[in-house]
């Protein structure tokens, strides 16, 4: 679950499960969610006792994005069909290594 505090927190309890939000600074939306919040960084490696320092950012969104796309619930992706899978072998070179 989602930390208090956090954007995804408030985006969970607060608002439809599926959403797109965008603001301009002018707008109502922007001015009531200004406020930086703690932010969960995706794609880290997770570790359960330091979650809070090592997952989690302060972040005002308004000033970050011009729009969130929000999914409540999400599921792993799968292949189209057989031929998307990947020959066995070595894995490529990939950005940034690859450059």
């Amino acid at each position: 679950p989602a930390l208090a505090g956090s954007w995804e927190a408030l985006f969970h309890s607060g608002f439809p499960a599926r959403f797109l939000l965008t603001w301009r600074a002018d707008d109502a939306t922007y001015k009531a969610l200004r406020g930086p919040r703690l932010e969960r960084a995706i794609g880290v490696i997770y570790r359960p006792a330091t979650e809070r320092a090592s997952h989690y950012f302060k972040a005002a969104l308004g000033d970050q994005f011009d729009a969130v796309l929000h999914f409540d619930e999400t599921r792993a992706v799968e292949p189209l069909d057989d031929a998307a899978q990947s020959e066995a072998g070595e894995v490529p070179e990939t950005f940034p290594f690859a450059v």
